[in-house]
């Protein structure tokens, strides 16, 4: 037969023939007969052979009692044999082989002894063999044929315990396998499934992250089976810049990819026609997880957008965040300053709150941050126009919040998690163990999203939800060898995502210059906050919220001059009252007097009270001015030593600006915040 063949243009091609068409028996349709009937040739060679071995037995041993006695055991021990090989099969192939070898060993027995011809003993082998061999080939087409019965999925749940258990038809994607599987109704649940991932991911010689298991909310022993065969997290990928410069906070914020390739996106704002909700975005991962590149994907991406400002605090002092800082609309360090944020995003959401339901919004989206010309977002009663400025969205970004909590106490974001989604206000919360020792029961249950790097596999059940880790996640896996591989669990995301790995981008020494041009894009192009936000956050902080700083000319550095120059001691500009003095004449000594007090009293004496009370609000407007808007009794130590009074006169003086509104209690016992002065008026 040929093996190539030939174009119109005389170019020849190789003929690639079937394995079952490529033999050299001669003819195509004999070698196609033979090559089908190979296959079921071996019982047939079987029955002849035990037709040929009864007839040697009978020729050797006809008239041997002992042969007959070792026919007989060996008979049973061959089959006890087959019984035996067969217990790693399944159970009707061990049954099968073990009457075969039964009923064959048997008709040897007899043959050898009494003759092939004797009697029954050869109508049985001509009508026992042949069923016999026909059974083997039946069943060899049953396999052949069957995809479900004694398929080899259903051998490997066989393997793991789940022998009755179904496997549907799968869908293959780019290294992604997904399976429907059906359990035995009444004998095994979803939970068996999922206890089980363990060992089919050994069965399957693949990592336990590679295989997962999504129940079906509407059957407790339906659901998919999804197997990621290839770990394309393994590579990793550098931060290059945000995805989507100029765009709405609304839209997807990109922050690395999944196992199989797929972008990894989350989203902050809701969305009222998609049906999904605004939330708050708990990052949580063990020291060497990655955290600080994952808080830079999401920072990054959130910067990048015309509609949104960040309240950012950092008690590390910016370390990871430095380049970014200038297009934060406020940058705390942690300390008092974190504090004074917290009470002014408490203050904000009323304000912003009552500001959109004046102009029918039920929640924030992204109309909201633009001017208000259209008469069905006006707070006008007579249903023109308003043009009032937008609200642009709030990010509130809390890294490192353990040392927040530790100073403020586990619920200091609890009334904010309630209550700020409503107000277009998203909370970040970022601290390496979210366990109830640190963070209130009712703060995490109000934090819907979460983005769990590597963790103590002890400390799962605080990151992930159960439904989550029983479906296959299992961040305590990682631990700190695979920085930036998470789960993240959000609204928008479709929950089979769940339990499926990501992996966030890697920021290098080549990522600042990139933040840097980010930081002066927001600068120049960036939202910055509303009045209503802007002047309910002045009402708290004080002149500690200055809004962000404008992009321009930074005023020169002052350097030191080598030589002295001479000054000009007279002209027009020297003031009448130093005309006399003569700059070179010698200051003249001490004279009787010079140490006398200036007010007529003597040194070291304690105000009265009156005196006291004015030092104590000239006190309180220092620490105003200076940006200082939580105090305490420790706060006047230095000044307490300077007039003589005592930090108990100082704690009662507290308490009494409490009732007259200059101070307002925190959550910390014995630290009061500040009212600014106006505010107070």
């Amino acid at each position: 037969m040929a093996r190539k063949w030939t174009d119109q243009g005389g170019r020849a091609y190789p003929l690639a023939l079937p394995d079952d068409m490529n033999t050299g028996s001669g003819g195509t349709v004999r070698g196609y007969l033979l090559n089908r009937a190979k296959p079921h040739l071996p019982p047939w060679l079987a029955v002849g052979g035990v037709g040929l071995a009864g007839a040697l037995g009978n020729w050797r041993w006809s008239d041997s009692s002992a042969a007959g006695v070792g026919l007989t055991l060996a008979s049973v021990a061959l089959t006890g044999v087959t019984w035996w090989a067969g217990k790693a099969t399944s159970s009707q192939r061990r049954l099968h082989s073990a009457i075969t070898v039964a009923a064959g060993s048997a008709w040897v027995t007899a043959a050898c002894l009494a003759g092939p011809t004797a009697g029954p003993v050869d109508d049985l082998y001509l009508m026992g063999g042949p069923a016999v061999a026909l059974s083997w080939n039946v069943r060899m087409v049953m396999r052949r044929t069957d995809t479900t019965g004694e398929s080899g999925d259903k051998g490997l749940l066989e393997k793991v315990g789940l022998a009755r258990a179904q496997i549907g038809a799968a869908k293959v994607e780019p290294n992604r396998v997904t399976a429907p599987v059906a359990l035995a109704p009444g004998e095994q649940t979803n939970d068996d499934m999922s206890k089980a991932l363990g060992n089919l991911a050994s069965a399957l010689d693949l990592p336990t992250s590679a295989v997962r298991y999504t129940p079906d909310p509407d059957s407790n022993r339906r659901g998919d089976l999804v197997i990621v065969p290839e770990d394309m997290l393994a590579e990793t990928v550098e931060w290059e810049g945000p995805s989507n410069l100029g765009g709405s906070i609304a839209e997807p914020l990109v922050i690395g990819r999944y196992d199989d390739g797929a972008p990894l996106v989350v989203w902050l704002p809701g969305d009222p026609d998609a049906g999904r909700n605004s939330t708050h975005v708990l990052v949580a991962g063990g020291t060497g997880s990655g955290k600080g590149d994952t808080a830079l994907n999401l920072l990054t991406e959130v910067l990048s957008r015309r509609d949104v400002v960040v309240w950012f605090s950092d008690p590390k002092a910016f370390q990871d965040f430095a380049p970014l800082r200038p297009g934060l609309d406020w940058a705390a360090e942690g300390g008092t300053d974190t504090e004074v944020m917290v009470a002014a995003v408490q203050e904000v959401i009323p304000a912003r709150t009552r500001w959109l339901g004046a102009h029918g919004y039920r929640q924030w989206v992204p109309a909201a941050a633009e001017p208000q010309n259209d008469p069905e977002h006006s707070c006008r009663s007579d249903g023109r126009a308003c043009n009032c400025p937008g609200m642009p969205f709030l990010v509130t970004w809390f890294e490192e919040a353990a040392n927040t909590l530790r100073a403020l106490g586990d619920d200091a974001f609890t009334g904010i998690a309630q209550e700020a989604r409503s107000a277009g206000i998203s909370l970040i919360v970022s601290l390496q163990r979210p366990s109830y020792d640190q963070m209130s029961t009712s703060t995490r249950a109000s934090l819907p999203s979460v983005v769990a790097l590597g963790c103590d596999p002890r400390d799962e059940g605080f990151c992930l939800p159960d439904e989550v880790l029983a479906a296959g996640a299992h961040p305590g896996a990682w631990g700190n060898r695979r920085p930036g591989y998470c789960y993240v669990v959000s609204p928008g995301i479709p929950e089979d995502r769940y339990p499926s790995p990501g992996r966030t981008r890697r920021f290098t020494h080549r990522a600042v210059p990139v933040m840097e041009l980010l930081a002066t894009w927001v600068q120049r192009n960036g939202a910055t906050a509303d009045p209503v936000t802007a002047g309910a956050a002045v009402g708290v902080a004080g002149t500690a919220y200055t809004g962000r700083t404008p992009d321009g000319a930074q005023p020169a550095a002052l350097r030191a001059v080598p030589e002295e120059d001479d000054m000009n001691h007279g002209g027009l500009l020297i003031d009448p009252e130093d005309a006399g003095i003569d700059p070179e004449a010698d200051l003249p000594g001490a004279e009787d007097g010079d140490d006398a007090p200036i007010f007529g009293q003597e040194t070291g004496r304690k105000p009265s009270p009156e005196e006291a009370r004015e030092l104590f609000a000239a006190a309180l407007a220092e620490f105003e001015q200076s940006g200082q808007m939580i105090v305490g009794p420790k706060d006047f130590t230095d000044w307490c030593d300077r007039h003589n009074l005592g930090r108990s006169w100082v704690s009662k003086r507290l308490k009494e600006a409490a009732e007259e509104g200059r101070l307002q209690a925190t959550n910390t016992t014995g630290r009061w915040r500040i009212v600014p002065a106006m505010a107070a008026a």
